[in-house]
């Protein structure tokens, strides 16, 4: 499977979709209180940089990485396409953004997630990938909702 990875879509109705979808499958899945998705506008903000994957002219998946200072960032909104689960799309997305951090002069990425057993899946790509499990971030707070991991990078 060729997937290409493209920055920028925000404006796609297949990516909005998407994320609407996955603002809804996190709302089903923790407490509203418990649930850190962003929505489009915050996406769009400056300090975002939000990446599309694309297999011919179906959506892949989608990720992005949030720049919290100078030398950290943090991953948001990996969501794959039903379509594509289980296929390697998100380990994609995931390497790209790590790609991105570096660039980016990050020394460290972090990321939230949940800790349901829908999350199992996500938990265990990112220990894959050297994320290791880690105290709450930037303005997160305890939660016995969210998993809280971190990488640094070389």
């Amino acid at each position: 499977m060729q997937i290409i990875i493209k920055q920028g879509g925000l404006d796609n109705s297949q990516v909005i979709a998407l994320l609407r979808q996955h603002q809804q499958a996190m709302l089903d899945q923790s407490p509203q209180e418990s649930v850190h998705t962003l929505d489009l506008s915050s996406l769009h903000s400056p300090e975002m940089t939000f990446i599309a994957a694309w297999f011919g002219d179906k959506l892949a998946g989608c990720g992005a990485i949030k720049q919290l200072d100078q030398t950290s960032g943090e991953i948001k909104s990996m969501r794959t396409s039903d379509d594509f689960l289980q296929q390697g799309v998100a380990a994609n997305i995931l390497q790209h953004l790590l790609v991105l951090a570096q660039q980016k002069g990050f020394h460290r990425v972090s990321l939230e997630t949940g800790t349901a057993p829908q999350f199992f899946a996500a938990h265990r790509l990112y220990q894959r990938h050297g994320f290791e499990e880690c105290a709450p971030f930037a303005d997160y707070k305890l939660d016995p909702h969210s998993l809280f991991m971190r990488k640094y990078l070389t």
